[in-house]
C-alpha cells in the first residue's frame, strides 16, 4: 500500500512539472523570443484593464525614454535642432510663458496644496511609473524630494525645446534654508547655486530652460539632499514643438495648505 501511494504522488508531481513547463512555454510564446513581460505582445494582453494608473504606466513604457549621447567625446547633437517627436512625450510639463526668474535658478519657492492638485501617476528617470497615492504611501515622508510638474502627471526627466519654462514641486519635511544647484552640461559643464527659503511640505517654483543643455537640478535642505531632475534641453526645428505646448501649470496651482506625503 505505501509503495502504490508513493507512485501515486510522483506521477502526480509529474503530471505537475508537465503543466508548468507546458505553461512556460505558453508564455514565453506569447511574450516572444526575448521572454521580456514587457513586450508588446504582453503588454497588450493587459491594455484591457479598468485601472487607469496601470494602464497609463503601461502606456508610458511602451515610449522608452529617449537616450541622448551626453556620454559620448566629439558630439554636437545638443546644438542641432530637433522635431516634434523629441518634445512629444514631454509636451505636458513644459510651457512657452512663465514668470521670469531674476537673480536666481528657481522663482521663489510658494506653498503647494497637494490635497488640490495631486498628480494620477508619478515617474522616475528611467520612466518608470507608479501611481502617486502608492508613492506616497511607500517614500519615507523624512526625505526631500523634487519632481517636475505637469497637467496630470509628475516627472524627473523631461525633454523640452530651449526657451521654456517647467514648474517644479519640492517636498521638504521641515522648513528651512535651502541651496538649490543646477549643473549645466554641453561639451563643457557649469554650474549655478542659489539659497532660498523652503516651507514645511509642498513647495511650487518656475525653471526656465534659458540654454541648449542637459540641466541637472537638485536642492538641499537641513544638510540632506534632494533627488536629482534632468531637463534636456534642444533647438526645435522651424515647425517644432513652440507651436503646440501645453499650457502648464501656473501659479494658481499653488495653494496655503502642506499636504502629506
Amino acid at each position: 500500500m505505501k509503495y502504490s501511494q508513493i507512485i501515486l504522488l510522483f506521477m502526480t508531481a509529474l503530471s505537475c512539472l508537465a503543466f508548468q513547463a507546458c505553461a512556460q512555454d505558453s508564455a514565453a510564446n506569447t511574450m516572444g523570443s526575448s521572454g521580456d513581460y514587457l513586450s508588446p505582445n504582453m503588454g497588450q494582453m493587459y491594455r484591457s484593464t479598468s485601472d487607469p494608473a496601470l494602464a497609463g504606466m503601461l502606456n508610458w513604457l511602451d515610449t522608452p525614454v529617449p537616450n541622448f549621447p551626453w556620454y559620448t567625446t566629439g558630439g554636437s547633437f545638443y546644438s542641432q535642432p530637433y522635431s516634434d517627436t523629441a518634445f512629444l512625450p514631454f509636451t505636458q510639463y513644459y510651457t512657452t510663458a512663465g514668470t521670469p526668474v531674476v537673480g536666481g535658478i528657481v522663482s521663489n519657492p510658494t506653498p503647494f496644496d497637494i490635497t488640490q492638485k495631486a498628480p494620477s501617476n508619478v515617474y522616475y528617470g528611467a520612466g518608470v511609473g507608479l501611481p502617486f497615492t502608492q508613492y506616497a504611501s511607500i517614500v519615507p515622508s523624512k526625505t526631500n524630494d523634487l519632481w517636475i510638474q505637469g497637467a496630470t502627471n509628475w516627472t524627473q526627466y523631461v525633454v523640452s525645446p530651449v526657451g521654456t519654462w517647467l514648474q517644479l514641486v519640492a517636498y521638504a519635511p521641515v522648513a528651512g534654508p535651502a541651496g538649490f544647484y543646477e549643473i549645466i552640461q554641453t561639451d563643457t559643464t557649469t554650474s549655478k547655486y542659489s539659497t532660498y527659503q523652503f516651507n514645511q511640505g509642498y513647495n511650487t517654483m518656475n525653471f526656465k530652460a534659458d540654454e541648449v543643455g542637459r540641466h541637472m537640478l537638485y536642492f538641499v535642505v537641513n544638510n540632506q539632499p534632494s533627488n536629482t531632475v534632468i531637463v534636456d534641453a534642444f533647438s526645435p526645428t522651424a515647425s517644432g514643438a513652440f507651436n503646440k505646448p501645453y499650457i502648464g501649470p501656473t501659479s494658481n496651482y499653488a495653494g496655503t495648505g502642506q499636504g502629506s506625503k
